[in-house]
């Protein structure tokens, strides 16, 4: 799968958690623009990891505060499986 389908995927799976209907982009940040709580990021982060086959640890999800970090963590761990 390459970056752009992974993007397209995941930008699926936020779509029902962007309540706000916030445009994503690369830089959208997930506490301040669509404002996600830990619940829904737990939540969120599951949905992806089931979908993609992928375990997004803890550390990594601490690291991750925008979009298109998301999207390059999960096209990483695409190659490493």
């Amino acid at each position: 799968m390459d970056r752009a389908e992974v993007d397209a995927k995941i930008r699926e799976i936020a779509e029902p958690f962007n309540k706000k209907g916030v445009t994503i982009t690369e830089e959208t940040s997930f506490q301040n623009d669509l404002e996600f709580d830990s619940l829904t990021v737990m939540d969120f982060v599951a949905e992806i990891e089931d979908e993609f086959d992928i375990i997004i640890s803890m550390n990594q999800q601490a690291e991750i505060e925008k979009y298109g970090q998301l999207v390059d963590a999960v096209h990483k761990s695409q190659g490493a499986s």
